[in-house]
């Protein structure tokens, strides 16, 4: 199997007005190759533009050994994390799994690194290692939607914002994937303006650079975008309420709606009744704590708005076709 190796540019520091970063990238077992691909290749593309490597980057593991990607192939490491040298920003990416082969010394290394008052980030489910290691407490974070339900019983004191990205003083998270161009376009455009950021995006054809304020997926529709901003409105608060879920009469005042009208607003939009898309939503999230959590089914039903356990394991079944306790049986 080929052994893929990420040089690390050292940035020249000529410059006129900013001197060169250095960011360190932590990467564990079954990390997300597309998540550090993107990160990565945006300075690449950056230096590029610039004429310049001004920005440079170096790769890390619990003890330098390679690092296994989740789509299987190994990459070169060039320190462990106890020898890293200084850089601007530590990114953690973490993939399938929170649980891998030096977890206590990489959280040992975060926990010093944040003590020391460094910056420190993370790409998509990284941010779960950053909160193991108390570096999110008082900050605001991202982590995937698929591992936010989770993320949130796991971490409830942790205003996880459910977001595209965050930058919260000296703490950089994104749901990874794409959205780690977003992060990293973040970064540059604070160094160097909009000129380049966008200059950078439209290297890779990136049709608009997401804001902190871009929300990810919150339903069963991936993107919402085009569609009604009130439709928008009311699908975010229905998220943001699934453990106690609104009224049709609070949902529609709202939106400074009726109720008819928010019935006909989904039906239009979305081929779908208010309260079975609500019903769906709260059913996702469920699923979502049966995967990701070790909650009892009940405490599972209470957290997604059922009272009756009864009730919540028949809606599960019309759902997905299958119980609760089966979902819980199953490995991903």
């Amino acid at each position: 199997m080929p052994n893929l190796t990420v040089p690390s540019e050292r940035p020249v520091t000529n410059d006129p007005v900013h001197g060169g970063r250095q960011f360190g990238f932590l990467l564990v077992d079954k990390f997300s190759m597309f998540s550090l691909a993107a990160a990565i290749d945006t300075f690449r593309s950056a230096n590029r533009l610039l004429g310049h490597d001004f920005y440079g980057w170096t790769t890390v593991s619990a003890d330098g050994d390679s690092v296994m990607a989740s789509n299987g192939l190994p990459l070169k490491i060039d320190y462990a994390v106890a020898d890293l040298p200084p850089v601007d920003i530590l990114f953690v990416s973490v993939g399938l799994t929170t649980e891998f082969p030096g977890k206590s010394k990489v959280l040992a290394a975060l926990r010093s690194w944040g003590r020391r008052g460094n910056a420190l980030g993370a790409l998509s489910v990284g941010s779960y290692l950053l909160a193991e290691a108390g570096q999110l407490e008082g900050y605001r974070c991202t982590i995937h939607w698929e591992n936010r339900a989770g993320f949130v019983e796991r971490f409830p004191d942790i205003n996880c914002t459910g977001n595209v990205f965050e930058i919260d003083r000296k703490r950089y998270t994104c749901a990874g994937g794409t959205t780690s161009i977003d992060l990293m376009l973040e970064i540059v455009r604070g160094d160097f303006g909009s000129s380049l950021a966008n200059g950078v995006a439209n290297q890779f054809q990136h049709e608009r650079i997401r804001s902190a304020g871009d929300r990810q997926r919150v339903g069963p529709e991936r993107d919402l975008t085009g569609k009604s901003e009130k439709l928008r409105r009311i699908v975010e608060l229905m998220a943001d309420h699934l453990d106690e879920p609104l009224s049709a009469v609070q949902l529609a005042k709202s939106a400074g709606l009726s109720v008819r009208q928010v019935e006909r607003l989904f039906l239009r939009h979305l081929s779908v009744t208010p309260g079975r898309y609500y019903m769906r939503l709260r059913l996702e999230r469920a699923r979502e704590l049966l995967r990701q959590t070790n909650m009892p089914i009940l405490d599972v039903a209470i957290a997604t708005g059922f009272t009756s356990h009864s009730y919540f394991a028949q809606s599960y079944r019309l759902q997905f076709g299958r119980p609760p306790s089966e979902e819980r049986r199953t490995t991903y």
